[in-house]
């Protein structure tokens, strides 16, 4: 299998490389030439069986110069039983015709773990395949969750150093506690003056400041990126949409090649882009559900085909999903043109020039034919969580609850009581102040400690509080840099201590 990059420059190259570099030369994001397909016997199997294997099963499929024994080693290694239990990924029932996929049983409690607790392994390997002797710089913009789980992987990780770039005030205060307290040799962490947009913009600038790579290389570094914009943070997205399909034909909540609604809480694009491929690749999916905070400019492009970040960013209850630019859309895009790359590139140049492009209305009516947009305001989504918990007794978090709103809305609009899945992409405990607000328990505590709402929200729903919200409690914060905007590569440069 061969990569091509969005924007239609370059060379076609192998997985390991287009992993390894994370970004194409010309700027745009690596693709596959082709997609493999799954019948439906194959995805109904992988009921039962470990999530490793379900995971090399779609992986070499698209890995194609990684061995499977090679693969094997990377997924046994990122999803072991120490780092998730005894299923990473679990379908909850939880109302008749709707259940969650909790995705947050990793190491950090968000849905990030499972693809950055294989992308280092895959990055390793990678490093090999292309014969590059030099250590890798892996830089990360963050709203939130992918920060945390991109330190808590590469860690320690031989030949390679970490840096994350986070929005100082953008972030739940449990998010920036697990940034600011992480440990290792290798790791970084930096607070930006300003929004994700602005750390997003700043990672992208410095993957395209040429000058800056040559220097790099000089003193034996390597850029590359742990954000979905990265082939290997991506493509293990895809295996969890196969494996919950296959859970709820085998728990009878649907019928074998019945078509299912997804209904996904969407930031960057990226989560809700690996179960657009995973449909191409032969999953039966009725519908896309995209589901946004008041940042609703996905919501907005769906519905009119016009792409316009020339809006406020709001801070959110649901910080994740405050983006304005939504990477991984590139990728969609390339798809439905029919790999009309320099087509791609005239719109991101004129997203980067204008803040707005528009998609004719073939490419718009494709669109929607997979795709229904609906967003929560702050009040539906604590309204939300109140009525999930009272209704079912489920606790939802504040990106999950979005979801779970905009899977009502849309069956609202259409009338489509078909068999739905909301993906929970992050664990109560996280957001724990907000929960207990829409619960309307926030009364229970009194200042602004997210460790007090964690034992509060605990005592209220009798959620297992996790391990890591307790052991985080007693650490200290190792990283307390905030710099601004345009520092960042100065940053990067001081941290590997570049002085020439």
């Amino acid at each position: 299998m061969l990569y091509v990059s969005t924007r239609g420059g370059g060379d076609l190259v192998s997985s390991a490389h287009a992993i390894y570099n994370g970004l194409a030369p010309d700027g745009g994001l690596f693709v596959p030439q082709s997609f493999p397909a799954f019948s439906l016997e194959e995805i109904l199997a992988m009921h039962g069986q470990p999530y490793a294997v379900t995971a090399v099963q779609v992986l070499q499929r698209f890995l194609t110069d990684y061995s499977e024994e090679e693969l094997m080693e990377c997924a046994l290694a990122a999803y072991s039983e120490e780092k998730f239990g005894k299923d990473p990924v679990m379908l909850q029932k939880v109302a008749g015709n709707a259940d969650i996929l909790e995705l947050w049983h990793g190491p950090t409690m968000a849905f990030k773990d499972m693809a950055l607790q294989i992308l280092p392994h895959l990055m390793t390997r990678a490093r090999e395949k292309t014969g590059e002797e030099g250590r890798i710089v892996i830089l990360t913009a963050t709203s939130g969750d992918t920060g945390k789980a991109a330190l808590e992987g590469f860690a320690d990780v031989p030949g390679t150093e970490v840096i994350v770039f986070y929005p100082e005030d953008g972030v739940s205060p449990v998010q920036k506690l697990q940034m600011t307290t992480q440990t290792g040799r290798n790791t970084k962490v930096f607070g930006i003056e300003g929004d994700f947009d602005d750390a997003q913009r700043g990672v992208k600038e410095i993957f395209h400041d040429r000058g800056l790579a040559e220097r790099l290389r000089r003193f034996g570094w390597t850029l590359s990126s742990a954000n979905s914009i990265n082939w290997g943070r991506l493509v293990p997205q895809i295996v969890y949409y196969f494996k919950a399909y296959s859970d709820a034909v085998a728990t009878q909540r649907i019928k074998p090649g019945e078509g299912v609604l997804f209904s996904v809480p969407t930031g960057n694009f990226g989560d809700i882009l690996a179960g657009y491929y995973a449909r191409k690749m032969g999953l039966p999916v009725k519908k896309f559900i995209c589901a946004s905070n008041t940042n609703n400019v996905l919501t907005d492009f769906i519905n009119t085909g016009k792409y316009d970040r020339n809006r406020p960013l709001h801070k959110t209850l649901s910080p994740s999903m405050d983006i304005l630019v939504s990477s991984n859309l590139e990728r969609l895009l390339f798809d439905l043109t029919g790999g009309k790359g320099p087509q791609v590139a005239e719109w991101m140049e004129a997203l980067n020039s204008e803040g707005a492009y528009q998609v004719p209305a073939t490419v718009l009516e494709d669109i929607r034919y997979l795709f229904y947009a609906s967003w929560a305001d702050e009040q539906e989504t604590l309204d939300t969580i109140g009525s999930a918990y009272n209704d079912f007794q489920y606790v939802l978090d504040p990106h999950t609850a979005v979801a779970w709103h905009a899977l009502a809305k849309y069956r609202l609009v259409s009338s489509d009581e078909s068999y739905g899945i909301v993906l929970s992409t992050a664990s109560p405990y996280k957001f724990s102040q907000s929960v207990l607000e829409g619960l309307n328990k926030a009364g229970l505590v009194t200042g602004d400690s997210p460790f007090a709402a964690a034992h509060a929200l605990h005592e209220v729903t009798e959620l297992p509080l996790p391990a890591q919200i307790t052991k985080l409690e007693q650490l200290p914060v190792l990283h307390k840099d905030i710099i601004a905007p345009q520092d960042m590569a100065a940053a990067i440069l001081a941290t590997l201590d570049i002085r020439d």
